[in-house]
């Protein structure tokens, strides 16, 4: 049986297991994630790195020191502890439009967003300035659909198609900072603001060839280092565009900067962060964790949720977190979770203002171990006596795509 801990990389030795990275997979250096560390090199690459702790399995390898880490069910603790301070009613305006509904009219929004973005992406390859300007209806379409119902666009823009990540990742950190914006009650121009960093924050990656873009597999040091130049050839492709204001040029610039100092490109720490950069970072992160690459699939939205929970100490700024957390909800439309009746179910939207209980879809029997007919429930009403007990990872059950069960359609990606 195997016993977790987490503890500081600084505290690794040879002959430990490890077990799990604590951060996203595109921050460490390595294809897999659990290996015994028994290469010095591999350590110092760890230490190189953007992580700062890590899971050993100390059944596996070599334990640590007593009193130099944090186990499984501390950690645990630790991380539910963080979800639930976001878990207190939400105060932001409820949606004016069913999921159903909106889930139409932001497919429509989204393609024409890829073709838009694309061809962004496209001109500038072509040395041709951007325009703001002309940006501005698509950012206009994009926050309308979030106001009208956040959930539909914000999960629609999660499912890309692996050759197109690029292009529609800036659509969702659109989205994404948008509805951020809105629950931090950011007034109209600031809103808009954010819409447009989300928009242009990875425009450097014009700058970055394709085959390294889209690689099959883990980059080399050599081409993580390459695609780490991206925040600083876009803040210089946004200088030489035009209407591009101050906003979206340091989004762009301070995306990938850390809390704690270990981001880049200029290592800032805290509050040398601007609150709109802090909220790049969480929102650029949730949506690439999330999303397929052509190398790894993504995390399950709620579990997305608490492996940035368990590493934000460091990462993220706790009020920008919070915040995030309270705009997507604790369990994200599209999570799999288990009922404490034992079934499973996908989230379809949050319930009015309590995170905690969500409108879901039940479909499998846990016991029988097979599909059940569907069946919609408000976990918030009064009359339902079911709740929430876990996130389900759909890989453990087998389960392909289970995106046409919140979303009601078969999306094509």
């Amino acid at each position: 049986m195997s016993v977790l801990k987490r503890i500081d990389v600084r505290h690794l030795r040879m002959g430990m297991f490890i077990q799990e990275f604590c951060g996203s997979w595109m921050e460490h250096p390595f294809w897999r994630s659990k290996f015994l560390l028994k290469s010095e090199q591999d350590l110092k690459r760890i230490l190189a790195s953007a992580i700062r702790e890590v899971w050993i399995d100390s059944e596996r390898g070599l334990d640590v020191e007593e009193g130099s880490g944090q186990t499984e069910e501390e950690a645990v603790a630790e991380v539910e502890s963080k979800l639930a301070e976001a878990a207190a009613p939400v105060t932001s305006k409820v949606e004016q439009t069913g999921l159903e509904e909106e889930v139409q009219r932001a497919l429509g929004v989204c393609q024409q967003a890829r073709g838009a973005v694309k061809n962004m992406f496209q001109d500038v390859r072509m040395g041709k300035a951007i325009d703001a300007e002309q940006l501005q209806p698509l950012v206009e379409q994009i926050a309308s659909s979030v106001m009208r119902h956040p959930g539909a666009i914000i999960s629609l823009a999660r499912l890309k198609n692996k050759n197109e990540y690029t292009y529609m990742h800036s659509v969702a950190v659109c989205a994404l900072m948008t509805a951020l914006a809105k629950q931090l009650q950011m007034d109209e121009k600031l809103v808009y603001e954010a819409g447009m960093a989300g928009l242009l924050h990875d425009i450097g990656k014009a700058a970055i060839p394709n085959e390294v873009l889209d690689k099959p597999g883990k980059l080399t040091e050599k081409e993580f280092d390459l695609v780490k130049t991206h925040p600083v050839e876009g803040h210089l492709m946004l200088l030489e565009g035009k209407g591009v204001g101050p906003i979206p040029l340091d989004v762009c610039l301070h995306h990938h900067e850390k809390v704690d100092g270990s981001g880049y490109p200029h290592g800032l720490v805290g509050d040398q962060i601007s609150l709109l950069a802090r909220m790049g970072a969480v929102c650029d992160v949730y949506d690439a964790v999330t999303s397929d690459r052509p190398y790894k699939r993504g995390w399950n939205p709620a579990e997305a949720l608490r492996k940035m929970a368990e590493w934000s100490k460091g990462h993220f700024d706790d009020r920008v977190f919070q915040a995030f957390v309270k705009t997507i909800g604790i369990y994200p439309t599209g999570s799999l979770i288990r009922l404490e009746s034992q079934r499973l179910a996908i989230v379809l939207e949050q319930s009015g203002t309590l995170l905690l209980k969500p409108r879901v879809k039940v479909f499998f029997s846990v016991k029988a171990k097979m599909p059940i007919p569907a069946q919609v429930l408000d976990l918030s009403s009064a009359d339902c006596e079911d709740k929430i007990i876990a996130r389900e990872n759909p890989d453990d059950w087998g389960f392909g795509k289970l995106d046409h069960l919140w979303a009601g359609i078969d999306i094509p990606v």
